[in-house]
């Protein structure tokens, strides 16, 4: 029976820090499989209880954040009290000569991980000294790469909603920002937009990509949500490249690349388990640009560019309603 404890000690050490490294450490590999799971499960369930309503599911984010460091020191802290259940004799009290028992165990792994420990107990010579030393190491590294994590987090997040406000706050729908752009003849002011908010973009995808746990922060306000202002920033590309004839189009170089900011951020959306959605959202209104006597292709024109675009308008729909948001042409 000791043995078996000495084994699930190790399994769990051993799964629980490869989740760690690999959550905190991998830059492209994303969350690790624990981590990954428990955010789907908590967002999930936070969705459940709080239906949706954006100020209750702007706490997401830092639940889970909180959620995953107290499974990491958690798991590591079991992990090591079963492996020093493996042999009854891992442990001596140096007050008492009196068996160890479990929360004796719980006690000495727990101010082990975090001190050089107190004198209390003490690890039998050989093998279960180099196990404390590597208890205490343990604790280190969860400290260490917890804090690096939280940080680096904490900072996605304000990246996410800068872009966010600077997107939407040209325009809380993709034909404003276009209607906008206009300067009587062609599009050129708007190219320093397109460019400036393209490296924004590029910047937050590499840091989802890092991180997916920033998928799961809710913004409160429409303006802050990072995924609302992808979708608005996308359709507009769309309107600019398919809506406007090629004469009068922004700057052909900035508008590529912003479109393939989008489609790197979309790539993203497997990381975080979230899938397109079964549909195409709403096509984009080109008459209200027509009816406010900007130049624009054909409907017919259009369309046939837009057919196109279904399989991606179906992952930045279902990107949206993950984040528990609606498509723009909606919002009220």
């Amino acid at each position: 029976m000791h043995e078996l404890y000495f084994i699930f000690g190790v399994f769990i050490l051993l799964f629980v820090i490869t989740d760690l490294l690999w959550t905190t450490l991998w830059v492209d590999g994303g969350a690790g499989p624990i981590s990954s799971r428990l955010t789907t499960v908590i967002w999930k369930g936070l969705r459940f209880i709080t239906k949706d309503r954006s100020k209750l599911l702007s706490l997401a984010g830092p639940i889970i954040l909180v959620s995953i460091l107290f499974m990491w020191i958690l798991s590591i802290w079991a992990g090591w009290v079963f492996l020093f259940t493996g042999d009854e004799n891992s442990l001596i009290d140096t007050r008492d000569d009196e068996p160890i028992t479990w929360a004796a165990r719980i006690y000495f792994v727990a101010y082990t991980m975090f001190t050089m420990g107190n004198g209390d107990f003490s690890p039998k010579d050989g093998f279960w000294q180099i196990a404390t030393s590597l208890t205490t190491a343990s604790g280190m590294l969860f400290v260490t790469l917890s804090v690096s994590y939280v940080l680096s987090v904490l900072g996605g997040v304000t990246q996410k909603r800068s872009f966010a406000e600077g997107v939407t706050g040209q325009g809380e729908k993709s034909e404003i920002i276009v209607k906008q752009g206009w300067n009587g003849k062609d599009y050129s002011n708007i190219d320093l937009f397109l460019k400036d908010y393209s490296a924004q973009l590029s910047t937050l995808t590499q840091q989802h990509k890092a991180y997916p746990i920033l998928h799961y922060y809710h913004s409160e306000k429409t303006e802050q949500a990072s995924a609302v202002a992808v979708v608005v920033f996308d359709e507009a590309l769309t309107l600019f490249k398919y809506g406007i004839p090629e004469h009068r189009q922004p700057n052909k170089v900035w508008v590529r690349e912003a479109r393939s900011s989008v489609q790197s951020y979309l790539s993203t959306l497997n990381s975080a388990f979230i899938k397109s959605a079964d549909h195409a959202p709403p096509p984009v209104d080109l008459e209200s640009l027509r009816s406010a006597g900007l130049p624009v292709t054909s409907e017919k024109e259009f369309e046939q560019a837009h057919s196109k675009l279904e399989e991606r308008r179906k992952k930045l729909l279902g990107m949206i309603r993950a984040d528990a948001w609606k498509w723009p042409a909606e919002q009220q």
